[in-house]
């Protein structure tokens, strides 16, 4: 009987041991996974703080402030620069002097990576979105010796930006420096669509223009002797009346990583607080044991 007691009172100590090694794993358990949660949050609110989304949007307007068309003839020759509408140019124009009814400018400037100096043609380009404004421009130029002969162009977001400007020659000199230069064949007629889009994101915004461009051949029905002069068409014209939007948008939302923080730590306090209270339930239930024990051993003696 007496081997009976104690064997049992060995066993309640034992499965109290065990009760307490599994509280204390589990609530480490809980406090890795707690730990986990907060560093994954915090690492995801950094992403997303550092990597913003991409949001595109279309505005549409009623018309166009007008851009800046800067030219480079080279050695051509301006024919004529005239405004049409409804996609419409009138037909017997191609190929003769007429006069121009374009705003024009004439800027001459060093180029921005070298002291070569640039003559260039700065026209205001067309507005009037929804009547299809365009402008049609015509250059002639004598016999090259060169193996290819264009005309490059260059578009800059307002006309008004360049002739309200104080120093022309430097405002041409950093656009050549921010935007692209493109070109037109002799030979051809191009027709330029242009779209503008903008860019804004952490403080810094940007104008970009867009283009698509197709190319038609001219069919020349001068006289041979006439035919020595190269002819070069290009008209520019707005493709529709959008303006894209890019705008960097951050999605991490500081308000709900606080709040999942906050809960997290209030699971591991909670945890914390279990496990205090289960390790002093089993000290009291340890030495709830030991008295039962003396109180057998004082009977036994």
């Amino acid at each position: 009987m007496d081997n009976n007691q104690i064997s049992t009172a060995f066993n309640k100590a034992c499965v109290k041991n065990v009760f307490t090694v599994i509280l204390v794993l589990i609530y480490i358990l809980l406090s890795a996974v707690a730990a986990f949660l907060a560093y994954q949050t915090i690492s995801d609110f950094l992403e997303k703080l550092n990597h913003p989304v991409m949001s595109v949007s279309y505005k549409e307007v009623e018309g166009f402030a007008p851009p800046g068309i800067a030219l480079y003839p080279g050695k051509a020759q301006l024919l004529n620069c005239q405004h049409h509408y409804h996609d419409y140019i009138p037909p017997g124009l191609t190929g003769h002097s007429k006069e121009n009814d374009c705003v024009i400018e004439e800027v001459i400037y060093n180029e921005p990576y070298s002291n070569h100096s640039r003559h260039a043609l700065v026209v205001e380009g067309p507005t009037d979105v929804r009547n299809r404004e365009l402008i049609f421009l015509q250059f002639s130029q004598n016999e090259t010796e060169e193996d290819f002969s264009a005309i490059s162009y260059m578009l800059f977001a307002q006309f008004s930006d360049m002739t309200e400007s104080s120093d022309k020659a430097a405002f041409m000199r950093d656009c050549e420096r921010n935007y692209s230069m493109w070109t037109f064949s002799g030979g051809f007629r191009t027709w330029v669509k242009m779209s503008l889009v903008r860019t804004s994101g952490r403080g810094n915004e940007s104008v970009e223009f867009r283009q698509e461009s197709n190319v038609v051949k001219y069919n020349d029905r001068r006289p041979p002797q006439e035919q020595t002069n190269e002819l070069f068409f290009v008209v520019f014209q707005w493709r529709d009346p959008l303006i894209q939007q890019v705008k960097d948008i951050v999605t991490a939302n500081p308000w709900n990583t606080i709040a999942i923080l906050c809960g997290i730590f209030m699971a591991l306090f909670k945890t914390a607080d279990f496990a205090k209270l289960s390790i002093k339930w089993t000290m009291k239930i340890r030495k709830r044991s030991r008295r039962a024990k003396i109180r057998e051993m004082n009977q036994i003696s």
